[in-house]
């Protein structure tokens, strides 16, 4: 006799149906073919002892056990209840009419209850997309399968409430009347910073048009405490962009993801002593890295030449593709990884290089090796780099009111109305920052005088050609924020300023 269940293998941030296929044959062997892992393998041992601990009987035959597609390689212990329900429907111990209907995702534990799973999220929108009618999950999930709406979400906290489901159609219910939304209360607010006033302009243009921005200055004057603040003045997320987010939370080992609907952009912070696979994503099974867990966020990296030269180098093909590409011999897999660069740096190795009051005690060589850390192709993916002044006692000790990330916030979102508008029937999250060649031709014209400003701009700092395109975009944003159809010489100009490093480096070269 043969019984069919269905399951889910993660691959990447999506998910493919797993059909499990038990037969009861002659004989006391037990087989289990289709590409399944080690800890797909121990299910045997799992499964035997839920059944024993919980009155139930294990077939005393041959049970071979087929899981589908045969060419994808099955990892993890969510095919444990699967297996099981197959084992206790193929040896008649339960009702099989509804096993078509759901797919089923759950770990076993020895005493047959139903442990928390990874990946849950990601799952359940693939069950709907397949056209289940519903998806049984742990109840430690249940919160995070209701995200996905219209399809049915059975939580089962031991493998007997399962049974029971699937005998007569009854389950504890879990109350919840909406959708539980994590609301992060947040203290960070740019009218705590005092003064920095070109600065700000400048986070105000990188959040308008979804720019890269790097600040360079000495210690002190407040890059790491304005680029915390970035989050706040960004737009709130979409339905879609806070389901995708959630997706990632869910399926990465390295978060304390716990099942609810993720509306703040992440803000993720990591140590320049990070590696590589850590960064970008990878490992022996291929989890998203930092820039993944960003994606639809900021990824801010403070003191940025301290990073190894190999991790900031891999930044280079997401920034622009905004996926990454995890390849194995085998299969390859692909996240998403559309965020917004923020990165911070001292102007030399002793941080004081052109500062009023402070003498810098660096040589020119010295400063031309520090920034020779951060490599031109990567500087090129950043469309905004600006000087960060020491603050001044007279700014720090003033009492006048600084403006609200409310209010920068108001104007972002009037600003990304525009772009909306411009982008509108392409794909979502458009924005200045993203404009390719032929967008770049048709919305940033130039009148004749604004042509040869960037001219002369290109051949005094020796800029390349991804850098005027950095310069047109920034542009472009400036030119939406003052509501301007056409861009305009001021905005070019203002744009050109926006390029200190590479002023930097023209000068020491």
């Amino acid at each position: 006799m043969l019984v069919k269940t269905y399951s889910s293998n993660l691959y990447g941030i999506s998910s493919t149906k797993i059909t499990i296929e038990v037969n009861l044959g002659t004989g006391i062997n037990f087989y289990m073919v289709g590409l399944p892992d080690n800890s797909v393998r121990e299910s045997h041992q799992r499964i035997k002892s839920a059944f024993k601990n919980n009155g139930l009987k294990f077939p005393g035959r041959e049970i071979t056990i087929n899981m589908a597609p045969a060419d994808i390689k099955k990892e993890g212990t969510v095919f444990d209840l699967p297996i099981a329900i197959g084992i206790l429907a193929v040896s008649k111990q339960l009702n099989d009419k509804k096993l078509k209907d759901y797919l089923m995702i759950g770990e076993l534990s020895l005493d047959g209850s139903i442990q928390f799973c990874q990946g849950v999220l990601p799952r359940t929108l693939q069950a709907k997309k397949d056209g289940f009618k519903g998806i049984i999950v742990p109840k430690a999930n249940y919160h995070e399968a209701r995200l996905v709406e219209n399809i049915q979400v059975i939580p089962a906290s031991n493998i007997k409430e399962v049974i029971h489901f699937l005998n007569d159609g009854k389950f504890t219910k879990i109350k919840s009347h909406k959708i539980p939304i994590v609301r992060k209360k947040t203290t960070l607010d740019f009218k705590d910073v005092q003064g920095q006033f070109q600065v700000k302009r400048a986070f105000e243009i990188a959040a308008s048009g979804g720019h890269n921005l790097i600040l360079v200055g000495p210690p002190g004057a407040g890059k790491s405490m304005m680029a915390k603040r970035m989050p706040d003045i960004l737009p709130p997320l979409s339905l879609d962009e806070a389901l995708e987010t959630s997706s990632l939370y869910s399926i990465s080992q390295k978060v304390n993801y716990d099942g609810h609907l993720i509306q703040q952009r992440p803000f993720r912070k990591p140590h320049h002593s990070i590696s590589d696979v850590a960064l970008v994503g990878g490992g022996g099974t291929p989890k998203p890295g930092e820039i993944s867990l960003a994606h639809n966020g900021v990824l801010f990296l403070d003191e940025l030449p301290e990073y190894k030269r190999n991790a900031l180098e891999v930044l280079r093909q997401p920034l622009e593709d905004e996926v990454v590409t995890i390849s194995r011999a085998n299969f390859s897999i692909e996240y998403p990884a559309n965020f917004m660069l923020l990165a911070a740096m001292n102007p030399c190795p002793c941080g004081y290089l052109n500062h009023p009051k402070k003498r810098c005690s660096c040589s020119n060589y010295q400063v031309q090796r520090y920034l020779s850390k951060v490599s031109g192709p990567l500087l090129d993916r950043i469309d905004i780099q600006i000087e960060v002044p020491p603050v001044s006692f007279s700014e720090l000790s003033s009492n006048k009111n600084q403006e609200s990330s409310i209010d920068i916030r108001e104007r972002v979102n009037a600003t990304r109305e525009i772009q909306d508008k411009r982008f509108k029937n392409k794909k979502l999250n458009r924005n200045n920052s993203t404009m390719n060649k032929s967008e770049l031709k048709r919305f940033c014209t130039l009148t004749k005088e604004s042509s040869d400003l960037i001219e002369m701009a290109m051949n005094k700092l020796s800029l390349s050609a991804r850098a005027y395109d950095k310069i047109l975009k920034v542009a472009r944003t400036i030119a939406d924020m003052d509501s301007e159809v056409n861009i305009q010489q001021h905005h070019i100009a203002e744009a050109i300023q926006y390029r200190s490093l590479d002023k930097m480096n023209h000068y020491l070269a």
